[in-house]
């Protein structure tokens, strides 16, 4: 008994400690939010993400998700003060940017891929889907032969997902048609999931000027008109089978 009793009594101090501990923890998290804008209101994404301790990019992805109050100021999401200490003192910013987009995005593309891949050949162009860290989570779809030909080179491959992790931290939600490192053009549209960013969908191999000696797709002005009309189509389609993507898919993956 007098065990029992000893070891309620250790529990207890430990639990007393623990909790000041986090009290501490939450008077220094108040402090740096306070120390941070003492004469703002509104927050920058670079200031969120020093405070939750996560990058710019899963700051606006939380933003246009709704896990974070926000208000757009021209082009920029700026976050109130007060809700985010709101976040810092509950934990659920902690929890709502553990969440694993990627998983998610997988199941998002899930039975879609005959669709992306009839729409990438009709359209005629080049597609890939992506995390929202800019990492595939398909194959190349499609690919024109010039990309066919250095798909196995290495400084090529780091070009192209340093891109597209460059366009993960892009808040542009505009679609339209962007010139890459590798002078090709692009378009890029998201994926949805619910409220959430669960990643994008890339339209490319695009010959810039119709000129390229490069083995790159050419498009008309009409061609070009077809791709930006389109692809978000065919992103909100994926986005709608992403609650319950039929068993026994498999998903390509580009490596």
């Amino acid at each position: 008994m007098c065990d029992r009793f000893v070891t309620l009594d250790s529990v207890s101090q430990m639990t007393g400690t623990r909790m000041f501990r986090i009290m501490q923890d939450m008077q220094r998290q108040r402090q740096n939010v306070q120390h941070l804008v003492p004469t703002r209101e509104l927050l920058s994404a670079e200031d969120v993400g020093r405070l939750l301790k996560v990058d710019r990019s899963t700051v606006y992805r939380m933003a246009e998700g709704g896990r974070l109050t926000a208000v757009k100021v021209g082009r920029q999401w700026r976050f109130p003060v007060g809700a985010i200490e709101r976040l810092l003192r509950t934990g659920e910013a902690a929890a709502s940017a553990a969440r694993d987009d990627r998983e998610i995005m997988v199941r998002a593309i899930g039975s879609s891929l005959p669709l992306i891949e009839l729409s990438a050949q009709l359209l005629g162009v080049m597609m890939i889907a992506t995390d929202m860290d800019g990492r595939p989570v398909t194959e190349l779809i499609n690919p024109c032969p010039w990309f066919s030909d250095h798909a196995d080179d290495p400084d090529f491959v780091t070009t192209c997902l340093g891109y597209w992790k460059q366009l993960a931290d892009d808040p542009d939600f505009d679609v339209g048609f962007r010139l890459g490192p590798l002078n090709v053009e692009c378009a890029r549209t998201f994926v949805r999931v619910g409220p959430r960013l669960a990643g994008m969908l890339f339209a490319g191999g695009i010959d810039p000027t119709g000129q390229d000696e490069r083995s790159l797709y050419r498009l008309s002005a009409e061609g070009r008109s077809r791709v930006l009309t389109y692809l978000p189509a065919v992103a909100a389609a994926v986005s709608r089978t992403a609650a319950s993507p039929p068993s026994g898919v498999e998903t390509r993956r580009f490596t």
